[in-house]
């Protein structure tokens, strides 16, 4: 993973565009010009992976497969968000993205958890979620109009004793 610049906005809006990325996200489409200033707004990296699909030791080696983000961290418990473009589904990279930005965000901010959302539908999302430990704490009916009907949002916590108790940080004393 790497900070996205505003150079990466082409490749986000165009990825959004794709609806095997914006219907599972329930996003709308926005401008190059709407997805620099996001950029900006959101702490968000941009997913690489080599020509063998792992992450590259060379960053101008390359290529962008998708992003996560942090959202609300300096006022509340920070959200994330991820994707992948669909031809790394199912290969690890997203679970591997998640694992290294919620250790960055533990290390990070001192809030006591971490949030993630996935609409209900969305089974490979809420999976990826539960693999890390995050832990189903509620459900918002009918929460937003996706794809043409109205979906619920499942949401997901994740305390931080259970994400260090799972995955001891090497920095820290155990």
């Amino acid at each position: 993973m790497r900070t996205a610049e505003p150079d990466d906005a082409p490749f986000l809006q165009q990825s959004h565009t794709r609806p095997a990325i914006r219907v599972p996200l329930g996003s709308q489409v926005r401008t190059v010009h709407e997805l620099g200033d996001r950029i900006e707004a959101d702490e968000r990296f941009v997913v690489c992976v080599d020509d063998t699909g792992t992450p590259p030791p060379d960053p101008d080696d390359a290529t962008r497969v998708g992003a996560v983000t942090v959202a609300d961290a300096d006022w509340r418990r920070p959200e994330l968000g991820y994707w992948l473009v669909p031809e790394h589904h199912g290969e690890g990279v997203g679970e591997t993205a998640v694992g290294l930005l919620v250790d960055y965000v533990f290390r990070t901010y001192d809030h006591p958890a971490v949030g993630a959302a996935a609409y209900a539908f969305n089974d490979a999302s809420r999976g990826l979620l539960e693999s890390l430990g995050f832990e189903r704490e509620g459900t918002t009916r009918r929460d937003r109009f996706v794809d043409g009907e109205y979906v619920d949002t499942v949401q997901y916590g994740l305390l931080r004793e259970h994400w260090w108790a799972d995955h001891p940080p090497s920095w820290r004393e155990t």
